[in-house]
């Protein structure tokens, strides 16, 4: 048996969420999950920042709205740290259309639509790190050991 290698994974508490009161829950689900906090900040995204971000969305017919939506207000961007962090995080929140969304993800318990489906999170360890590189600089990320590590064995 070997110790699970810890990820890092970036999440996104987006406008809809932080409209509706639910940046905190995002952060709790992924707290009781078992993974670890690493960075945390409230931010407004700029437009610079959000088609950075979205670059491999430009040119498709959603993209204007996709940014104008996500810097319409405050997001909660979170780097989340654990073993297998990047899928524990992608199935808590469920599929991109809550409608599709598996039961008790965040999307299903609270999503509306497919546009405001509440939260980001990175889809690849590829993707996370560019992700955590655009929202925090490396001393914004903190490593801390919790009496917990190490639990998870593959």
């Amino acid at each position: 048996m070997t110790l699970a290698t810890n990820e890092r994974t970036l999440v996104l508490a987006k406008p809809d969420a932080m409209q509706r009161g639910l940046g905190s829950e995002v952060l709790r689900r992924m707290e009781q999950r078992g993974l670890k906090l690493a960075g945390l900040k409230l931010m407004r995204m700029s437009e610079e920042l959000a088609r950075t971000h979205y670059a491999e969305h430009e040119g498709k017919p959603f993209y204007a709205g996709l940014v104008e939506y996500i810097t319409s207000a405050p997001v909660v961007a979170a780097v989340f740290e654990g073993p297998r962090a990047i899928s524990i995080v992608r199935a808590t929140i469920g599929s991109t259309d809550p409608a599709e969304a598996s039961p008790g993800s965040l999307r299903a318990d609270y999503g509306l639509d497919k546009g405001r489906n509440l939260v980001h999170a990175s889809d690849s360890p590829e993707s996370a790190a560019r992700e955590i590189d655009l929202f925090f600089r490396p001393d914004e990320l903190v490593d801390w050991k919790r009496d917990t590590d190490g639990w998870i064995i593959e």
